[in-house]
């Protein structure tokens, strides 16, 4: 991998990990636009511990008061934020039931066929569009069915193409939820969902070539500047109105791939 490519892919990680547009998708196409053979779990932790970071500054003062809020005394100000870490492992119980189980594997194969990425980035699009076109006006506070809901829909994203923050964002805003605050939960629940599929390949991070090492550490720092960017972004998206933007995105990204993969491509 060349300095110029960790530095696309690094851009392209930070950028679609939090804009509703799968960043598991895009690396797929983009890899194989660039015809970037696999550079294995290694650099993929790298450049996921700089989104991770990305998330965890941005949040850094709701997560330092949960922190504070599960040390004694257990003041009764925290009980809020106890509150939200138990939302936040009741999210976390689909995907984690996903990604230890079988199907995890089946679904390995999807990540070598661009064409049918192509097609879930699509089904992505047309999620984005749901709370459109159900009119779904969130009004409730976040609560244990919506922490449910956007936990189901986490899971779903083990499929490359299928957006992760997209899928959650919207499984909340269809409960009724208000929207600004399924956005932010969405961010919240990457926090555990990133940092466990690091830590699950953390072995293979001594295994990297020296001469690799600031490549892949500029596409982590790429990674998290802008991963930072996006997080603004799509808060901003969600706060204008103009979150199914993103969905006409996916879908014609998505259409323009699937037929340049499958009929004029790799």
């Amino acid at each position: 991998m060349s300095f110029f490519e960790a530095i696309i892919l690094g851009l392209v990680q930070g950028l679609t990990e939090f804009l509703p547009v799968s960043s598991s998708g895009h690396l797929v196409l983009v890899q194989e636009l660039l015809g970037v053979d696999d550079e294995g779990v290694t650099f993929e932790i790298l450049v996921h511990f700089g989104t991770l970071l990305s998330v965890v500054i941005y949040f850094w003062k709701p997560l330092w008061r949960m922190i504070l809020s599960i040390m004694p005394p257990f003041r009764e100000e925290y009980a809020a934020d106890r509150k939200m870490i138990v939302y936040l492992i009741v999210a976390s119980i689909p995907a984690a039931i996903v990604g230890f189980s079988p199907l995890k594997d089946s679904f390995e194969g999807v990540y070598e066929k661009a064409s049918v990425v192509a097609l879930l980035l699509m089904v992505t699009g047309v999620l984005l569009f749901l709370p459109r076109l159900l009119a779904s006006r969130g009004t409730k506070e976040l609560g244990f069915g919506t922490a449910i809901a956007m936990g189901i829909g986490q899971a779903f994203a083990i499929l490359p193409g299928i957006s992760r923050s997209g899928s959650t964002i919207v499984s909340g805003m269809l409960t009724g939820t208000k929207s600004s605050d399924a956005a932010e939960f969405s961010f919240l629940m990457a926090i555990p969902a990133i940092a466990a599929a690091a830590v699950l390949e953390l072995d293979n991070i001594g295994s990297i070539e020296s001469e690799l090492l600031n490549t892949y550490l500029a596409g982590a720092v790429v990674a998290f500047l802008s991963g930072l960017a996006a997080i603004y972004t799509v808060l901003a998206a969600i706060r204008k109105g103009k979150f199914e933007y993103f969905g006409i995105y996916c879908l014609v990204a998505g259409l323009a791939a699937f037929l340049y993969f499958k009929f004029g491509g790799a």
